[in-house]
């Protein structure tokens, strides 16, 4: 009898985040944007594959396909589309558009992805240390998270990576800075759900039991700061993206000949007039990725989060039962109508 019950128990979680899933990809939205998701993550993944495909790099030059009379804009059409430039070329360089996104795409994600994960185990730690931790270690930690709060992220960011070697590599430099400077949020959640946890019964019981601090977090608080923290990593991840690109597009972020959607955004507003499709192929695929990032983390914290589900459902049949009533007075108020064109008609 035990084991059954064991075994129910281990089962559980599985079956949570099998229904969750089903869920989840069971909305048109949803399913969308985590096969764009996938789909980025796979090119980013196989990124020297695909442009060995292609058979180019994002590093070689090709200035005979560059008009130097024009200033260096590409030839053809479309920026130099072509069989052999599938995206066309750079202006100026005549780097090929298509290899340098695809590796830009793993920057961009690599560095997002890594920057949430910071984030959020700094803010974590940070988190339960000041929940479960003294007043004055509480105190502390509170003041530490509002200042970094109030600190202007992106001046400080700028100063951190100017100030950096060179020689450093910079897609880990942007993981770390804009992880570092990301956490307070992270942080005063799982504080909040930390001192609201700890009043439970389970976990006022294992306390009295002996339990250590470090237990009682490990057992009982972190299984239940799960979904809130999956919720706010999955509204991080869309930040974290745009903060790589911005900051690569002010110059102080990737440098060449690494490439990034925000170097390559950076680079392209002195060529916008003379080709457009190297301005709107990075900016498109910036924006389809973070839409497709906002769109997965709403759809998750409406998921995870039962005050939002049920406002969801509440306001699902408010708008049912309004669209129900304008029904019924309508067909009430034409009703009547019918008898006095009956007796009309001869």
């Amino acid at each position: 009898m035990e084991s059954s019950t064991g075994e129910a128990h281990a089962a559980s979680p599985a079956g949570g985040r099998e229904r969750l899933a089903r869920r989840l990809l069971a909305r048109r939205a949803v399913l969308t944007a985590a096969l764009v998701l996938a789909l980025l993550a796979l090119i980013a993944a196989a990124a020297p594959l695909v442009t060995a495909i292609e058979g180019q790099d994002p590093t070689s030059y090709h200035n005979e396909l560059l008009d130097s009379a024009a200033g260096g804009v590409p030839t053809g059409s479309l920026g130099g589309i072509g069989a052999d430039h599938w995206l066309g070329v750079e202006p100026g360089t005549g780097r090929d558009v298509f290899a340098r996104l695809v590796h830009g795409a793993r920057i961009s994600l690599l560095v997002a992805v890594g920057a949430t994960l910071v984030q959020v185990a700094i803010g974590v730690l940070l988190g339960l240390a000041a929940g479960l931790g003294s007043r004055l270690l509480d105190q502390l930690i509170g003041n530490t998270t509002e200042v970094m709060l109030s600190l202007p992220s992106l001046v400080f960011a700028i100063a951190l990576m100017a100030v950096v070697p060179a020689d450093f590599p910079r897609p880990l430099l942007l993981t770390l800075v804009i992880g570092l400077l990301g956490w307070s949020g992270t942080s005063r959640l799982v504080r909040a759900q930390t001192l609201s946890l700890r009043q439970l019964d389970h976990v006022a019981a294992a306390r009295l039991a002996g339990a250590t601090r470090w237990r009682i977090a490990r057992r009982e608080l972190l299984p239940a700061l799960a979904a809130p923290v999956i919720t706010y990593a999955m509204v991080l991840l869309p930040t974290n993206v745009i903060s790589e690109a911005g900051l690569s597009f002010l110059g102080v972020g990737v440098k060449p000949p690494t490439s990034s959607w925000g170097q390559m955004l950076s680079s392209a507003t002195t060529w916008f007039r003379a080709d457009p499709m190297y301005v709107l192929l990075p900016s498109t695929l910036l924006f389809v990725t973070v839409l497709a990032f906002t769109v997965l983390g709403d759809a998750v914290r409406t998921e995870l989060d039962p005050r939002a589900a049920s406002r969801l459902r509440a306001g699902t049949a408010r708008g049912d039962a309004a669209r129900t009533a304008t029904t019924r007075t309508a067909t009430a108020g034409t009703a009547p109508a019918r008898p006095a064109a009956e007796e009309a008609t001869p």
